[in-house]
């Protein structure tokens, strides 16, 4: 679902503000706040927090060796064929998970496609796209299940939950075109119940400006993230998001990314 011309108007009123806008969804005229120092607390308040690198790792007990161990399978993500823009410049891999926050259960669930449907993705949606798995060397490090699962035990806290139904995604958005599109769909919701995207490299690179809106409102926020493994989460019924184009500042210009969708009632089909 993409923002509407109201809230990118609003956004783009307030273009010099990076630190906190004005919230008038379900609590009226209460600010927004980029501080994550309450993941839980300012998650439930106002649809989204922003975490640090350091913030991320309390959260989730993730020592920040397992995360650099992670980072070379960035270098090795196949090609998207899917894009409809006739771009060159996404990479990613795709893989899926099952949770239940209350037993501590987790499991990869068998390899599928990927599928959204064209209500929220009107670019890429009612098509399945089958991408290549996330690298074993990621997906059976012990790390990899405890990131997945504080996550999910998190937003277990805010929205009851049986049961996640996580996809994760790698992706490289890279400037081989001159211009890179982290979301080419535009400002939009997942048709998931949470979102965590995770910084995991911002390489010689301008713009990739995040911005998220208010999902019943006109306002909202932007800032730029640079930190490696911050984040921002996302309660993706109530924010619409996107990230702005990238631009090469030297050579090699890219901007890697891990995006995390917790569902509930399970994965998106056709």
């Amino acid at each position: 679902m993409k923002a509407s011309g109201r809230a990118a108007q609003a956004l783009g009123r307030n273009e010099g503000s990076r630190r906190v806008g004005r919230y008038t969804g379900r609590k009226m005229n209460e600010t927004w706040t980029l501080s994550g120092r309450d993941p839980a607390a300012t998650l439930a308040r106002q649809g989204f927090v922003v975490v640090t690198a350091d913030q991320l790792r309390a959260l989730t007990g993730v020592p920040p060796a397992s995360l650099e161990r992670w980072r070379p399978g960035w270098n090795r993500l196949p090609p998207d064929r899917y894009l409809k823009d006739g771009g060159r410049y996404r990479s990613r891999r795709h893989s899926c998970f099952v949770h239940e926050p209350a037993h501590g259960a987790f499991a990869q669930a068998a390899h599928r496609a990927h599928w959204q449907p064209l209500d929220y993705n009107a670019l890429h949606g009612g098509i399945e796209r089958m991408f290549e798995p996330i690298e074993p060397a990621i997906t059976q490090d012990e790390h990899w299940r405890r990131l997945l699962a504080s996550l999910g035990t998190l937003f277990a806290t805010i929205a009851a939950v049986d049961r996640w139904y996580i996809e994760a995604h790698q992706f490289r958005i890279d400037t081989s075109d001159g211009l890179g599109r982290p979301t080419p769909e535009g400002a939009h919701r997942d048709g998931v119940d949470f979102v965590a995207v995770i910084l995991a490299a911002r390489h010689r690179v301008r713009g990739g400006e995040s911005r998220v809106f208010d999902a019943s409102g006109p306002q909202g926020i932007r800032f730029v993230m640079e930190e490696p493994w911050s984040a921002v989460l996302l309660d993706d019924a109530r924010v619409i998001h996107e990230a702005t184009p990238i631009r090469p500042d030297g050579p090699d210009a890219h901007r890697d990314t891990l995006v995390l969708t917790y569902r509930r009632g399970g994965f998106q089909s056709p």
